[in-house]
């Protein structure tokens, strides 16, 4: 056997004896949520951050979804296989409220990487009175959405004018 084959050979066993709960997950790429909402995340800096879009499937009154920026860090980015992370979105383009998500990375004993994530929504109100209204806060399960390189989620946007608040 040639020293090519037997190196590729001992790649394919040493990927094999990593269990998936000794693989790192990793936050870059294309992910999707229960509610079929679409989030891509580019690569993280030495620091941590990261940036992306997401297109959110699901609106409070049924408007037009569109993709909006996402800002974010990752703690401990290189040491840890299920790390945490927080990123906002803002929904400025179509609304006037920000997500903030709160996170982790998993690996399943089956390979697939999952986001567990819980979020609060804050929409704007007219008033200190109307204040107790608005905040929500609810959770997403994201999962690993495999897709061609090259950003997707601006050719997958609506075209339409008028959307309401977004619900994550």
């Amino acid at each position: 056997m040639g020293s090519g084959a037997f190196a590729l050979a001992l790649f394919l066993a040493l990927v094999v004896c990593i269990s998936p709960a000794e693989r790192k997950c990793q936050l870059s790429g294309l992910w999707r949520n229960e509610q079929d909402s679409l989030m891509e995340i580019s690569a993280l800096t030495d620091d941590g951050g990261f940036q992306g879009e997401y297109l959110t499937r699901v609106t409070l009154a049924g408007g037009c979804p569109r993709v909006s920026p996402l800002k974010g860090a990752q703690q401990q980015p290189s040491e840890v296989a299920s790390p945490t992370f927080a990123f906002t979105v803002r929904w400025d383009i179509f609304s006037n409220a920000t997500t903030t998500f709160a996170g982790q990375c998993f690996v399943e004993a089956s390979g697939r990487e999952v986001l567990s994530t819980t979020w609060l929504l804050r929409e704007a109100v007219g008033s200190l009175e109307e204040d107790w209204k608005a905040t929500r806060v609810g959770r997403n399960i994201f999962t690993r959405k495999r897709a061609p390189g090259g950003k997707i989620l601006h050719s997958l946007s609506s075209s339409c004018e008028d959307a309401a608040s977004p619900t994550p």
